[in-house]
């Protein structure tokens, strides 16, 4: 295996690691550890940098894979483009619906946030199984 190779897997795996342990224990820990308004106020304060992070290492992902494989360029490009408008759009959006009390719109907006994470690391996951 090269080191282009071996740099490429190892970002995307810190990648896949990242986003699976934030999404799927961390707001579990935070909700189980602490009452639901703090709970919800971390998550507030830590979803800007956890998006960014998953923008900067995916893009990084990306152009190691260019060279080795587009597909899974593409696809890792393609979590860090949808993560854009997921930062500046939607998270606001839900915050805004939570503020509000709207649960209506908070839970289907939330709700897409979720698939939208879910199959951002399935697109992740795949890249590593290639």
């Amino acid at each position: 295996m090269t080191l282009e190779t071996s740099l490429a897997l190892l970002v995307t795996a810190f990648l896949f690691g990242g986003m699976a342990l934030f999404s799927f224990a961390f707001a579990a820990f935070l909700f189980t550890h602490l009452p639901a308004a703090q709970a919800g106020t971390l998550l507030r304060q830590a979803f800007p940098h956890f998006y960014l992070g998953v923008i900067v290492v995916a893009a990084a992902a990306a152009l190691l894979h260019v060279r080795l494989d587009t597909v899974s360029a593409m696809f890792l490009a393609g979590v860090a483009l949808s993560t854009l408008p997921a930062r500046q759009l939607l998270m606001p959006a839900i915050n805004r619906a939570s503020d509000a009390g709207d649960r209506s719109r908070f839970n289907r907006l939330h709700g897409l946030s979720v698939v939208l994470g879910v199959l951002q690391i399935v697109g992740v996951a795949y890249v590593l199984l290639r």
